[in-house]
């Protein structure tokens, strides 16, 4: 892959948010949804679901479609030890400094909308494309669409 970045993308791909944030990443049903249809395993071991009738955590692999409407949340864990992960598994190192999501075109709702721009919500101060002298046109302004976001 190409190490350069083209200039008019917000997004340098550190990797930074990924990975602090990574392990908090909650699929909506709808993504845990999508996934089962396309049947990847792959991206649901990663997750457990917790339901509404009880306090242990159900892999996501065993979940049918019908389930998740008693789904009240759902959680990263490490599928070989059940522990709590340290950093997205998806996240992929393309070059010295440049991550990219191994799971892009599918990958969780809150990945796609995430806005490291945005004051007390998601505001992210460690986000290297908000520490650039002459940010890109619209970085700092949320309603504007640019490759924060799921195409």
């Amino acid at each position: 892959m190409d190490d350069e970045i083209p200039e008019d993308e917000p997004c340098e791909q550190c990797g930074l948010c990924c990975r602090i944030f990574g392990p908090g990443i909650a699929p909506t049903p709808a993504n845990v949804y999508v996934w089962m249809e396309q049947g990847r395993t792959d991206i649901l071991r990663w997750f457990v679901a917790f339901r509404e009738n009880g306090s242990t955590p159900v892999r996501c692999t065993d979940l049918r479609p019908c389930d998740l409407g008693n789904v009240v949340v759902f959680e990263m864990r490490n599928p070989d030890t059940g522990d709590y992960v340290t950093v997205c598994p998806f996240l992929v190192r393309v070059a010295k400094e440049r991550y990219l999501c191994g799971i892009h075109p599918v990958k969780p709702e809150m990945c796609c909308t995430y806005q490291p721009w945005v004051w007390g919500e998601t505001y992210f101060n460690r986000c290297k494309s908000l520490k650039r002298k002459n940010p890109p046109k619209g970085l700092l302004d949320p309603g504007e669409r640019n490759a924060f976001f799921c195409e």
